[in-house]
């Protein structure tokens, strides 16, 4: 195909057209969800930034988590809200081909964050005299930044192989998102190759980050139960139920999703797990962390509280 035929090329997302009476209810509910995505995301970072008591290693990842949950979810909630109130739901090549590119760089960048956090709540916990010198500014930045770096190579390689696909006839994606098995579905191509490239680092990006997060919190336990105090031990652990609870349902998602094969049967299922790790997961993570963090609860209520005081005094 030459280049013209790739840009003027249109897909149609069937998304959740199937069920046209749930169509409106969805769209308020993901609607809902989006809202509380940007706030909840928003907010934590300008909490981060407001509070200095935040001004940590722990919390300058978070910042990053919620940056990284605030663009994901933005890659693909505009269009699925879209689609949900209008009967036209094509989406350009390039439009698709972009949403599945940023989409894949956040994914992959969120998987990694989360195994730095693991690394960092294992140097909190096992070497809390050594943690300011060991989690320094300079080590901090160097692996959000890898983080970064490694996802857009992924998502540059996975693009370049889709790029070499072929497609003709009628191109219906069977999802509300433009990923990779529903692209590919759709190819008159042979897409083994480009399929064998995702399964290869999509692999490689979920041991990896699995066996950094696993070695981490075996050696975080060992570490606790060694404590002599009683105190002691629910304090180390209270710091790291957030994150094993994000982990959690984050990882747990993505291997449900890529366990589930592709057939005409599990589509729905498909979906329905998409939904749950673009659109539910982002709007999780600040609810997890600020709930059962009293520094953000109380920076929060300061903020809201200074806002509540100067509406009052222009008031009077």
């Amino acid at each position: 195909l030459t280049l013209y035929n790739f840009l003027d090329m249109t897909f149609i997302l069937l998304g959740f057209s199937e069920y046209p009476e749930l169509q409106v209810p969805l769209f308020l509910l993901f609607l809902t969800i989006y809202t509380v995505t940007v706030l909840g995301n928003t907010g934590m970072i300008l909490v981060i930034r407001v509070n200095p008591k935040l001004h940590t290693p722990m919390y300058f990842f978070l910042s990053h988590l919620s940056f990284i949950d605030f663009c994901y979810s933005t890659v693909v909630t505009p269009k699925l809200l879209e689609n949900l109130v209008v009967e036209d739901r094509t989406i350009s090549f390039p439009g698709c081909i972009l949403q599945f590119f940023f989409a894949c760089i956040f994914v992959v960048t969120e998987t990694f964050m989360l195994a730095v956090m693991a690394y960092d709540r294992f140097v909190a916990v096992c070497h809390p005299l050594l943690y300011t010198v060991a989690m320094s500014q300079k080590l901090c930045s160097l692996l959000v930044a890898t983080s970064y770096s490694w996802s857009i190579v992924c998502s540059l390689t996975f693009t370049y192989f889709l790029l070499t696909l072929s497609f003709c006839g009628t191109k219906f994606i069977n999802n509300f998102v433009c990923e990779h098995a529903a692209i590919v579905a759709v190819s008159c191509s042979d897409p083994s190759v480009s399929q064998k490239i995702l399964f290869v680092f999509a692999t490689f990006n979920e041991i990896s980050s699995l066996v950094i997060i696993l070695a981490s919190y075996v050696f975080i336990f060992i570490t606790v139960m060694k404590m002599p105090s009683t105190g002691g031990r629910y304090k180390a652990f209270s710091t790291c139920t957030s994150h094993l609870t994000a982990i959690t349902i984050f990882h747990g998602t993505i291997l449900f999703l890529y366990c589930v094969p592709t057939t005409k049967n599990s589509w729905l299922m498909v979906k329905v797990a998409s939904v749950f790790y673009t659109v539910v997961i982002p709007m999780l993570n600040p609810l997890i962390y600020s709930l059962r963090n009293k520094d953000v609860k109380e920076t929060v209520r300061r903020l809201i509280h200074a806002k509540v005081h100067s509406l009052h005094i222009k008031l009077r």
